[in-house]
């Protein structure tokens, strides 16, 4: 998470808003970028979520992880466009609380899912949209508790890289859970399963690909590490728009179909060529003739 300060700009100092140093420029750039494209691709998501069933209980996490990215990108662009200390602390503490949420809403949204396949009976007799209005308020005052608590520590980092990592293994849990009740059950049409375990892939793909390197940032004197954790964190509500377009039918459903079938197509002409292959024999048999039976007939699997 970011940890830096920021001070007026001068003439000793390469400052662009309120990120300093050589490669100040270039985060604030990309800050610009994500922000300016991500809000209103945010606010558009959370005006399609708005109608909710009173049994469906998803839209109300996602809602709650959009308006999360809206704090992270509506803080990239003030911290972009500011050159004030005050302003740009303030500004770095609504982010990395937005960043925070964000995170625990990644995990809920998974367990969801996994509750969904792994625990049926025990799902359907708990989902309302009470039960999910208080999750959210918990996660969101948790965070909160959390984060003051983080800055109170004398070393801030341990807490921050220990809230990083530990939905890792949660993440991968709930993913082969899932997968595995869902070989078992019938009952869900393949199309269903298809997107269940889409979400979830891309979930452990987002996580792994933008959040977890904030730990090496976090422990890293680089400064190369630095503005790489400070453009993947930047870029991880756009990430998070990704993953609502998987979650939507229709649009979602064609992307992973159009995935299958190309895997699919693939494994079919590797098999066929596993085949011909082993009709064939070997190259060195091809020449001689013969192959492991002495007639000549050819071995066949």
């Amino acid at each position: 998470m970011e940890n830096h300060t920021s001070v007026k700009s001068s003439p000793h100092n390469n400052t662009c808003g309120c990120h300093e140093g050589d490669y100040g420029c270039a985060i604030y750039v990309t800050s610009l970028l994500f922000g300016g494209v991500g809000l209103p691709l945010a606010l558009v998501a959370i005006i399609a979520l708005r109608s909710v069933r009173a049994d469906h209980v998803v839209p109300v996490y996602v809602i709650n992880l959009l308006i999360s990215d809206i704090l992270q990108l509506f803080s990239c662009i003030v911290r972009a466009a500011k050159n004030e200390t005050e302003i740009c602390n303030n500004f770095r503490i609504i982010q990395n609380y937005g960043l925070m949420v964000s995170i625990c809403f990644m995990v809920i949204i998974s367990l969801e899912r996994y509750l969904c396949v792994a625990w049926p009976l025990w799902y359907r007799l708990r989902r309302n949209i009470r039960t999910s209005v208080k999750v959210c308020i918990v996660t969101w005052l948790l965070c909160l508790l959390l984060y003051i608590i983080n800055e109170l520590l004398v070393k801030k980092d341990i807490l921050l890289a220990i809230f990083l990592l530990l939905p890792f293994p949660l993440l991968i849990f709930f993913l082969c859970g899932t997968h595995k009740a869902l070989i078992r059950t019938h009952s869900v049409h393949t199309v269903e399963k298809r997107r269940i375990i889409g979400v979830l892939v891309l979930v452990l793909i987002i996580y792994t690909l933008l959040f977890l390197p904030d730990i090496i940032f976090l422990s890293s004197e680089n400064k190369n590490v630095h503005v790489t954790a400070y453009i993947l964190i930047d870029f991880s509500p756009l990430a998070d728009l990704i993953l609502y377009i998987f979650m939507r039918k229709g649009i979602g459903d064609k992307i992973l179909a159009y995935l299958c079938s190309k895997m699919l197509r693939n494994s079919h002409n590797q098999s066929v060529e596993n085949s011909a292959m082993m009709e064939l024999g070997s190259p060195v048999e091809t020449c001689n003739g013969e192959g492991d039976n002495k007639s000549g007939d050819v071995v066949r699997f």
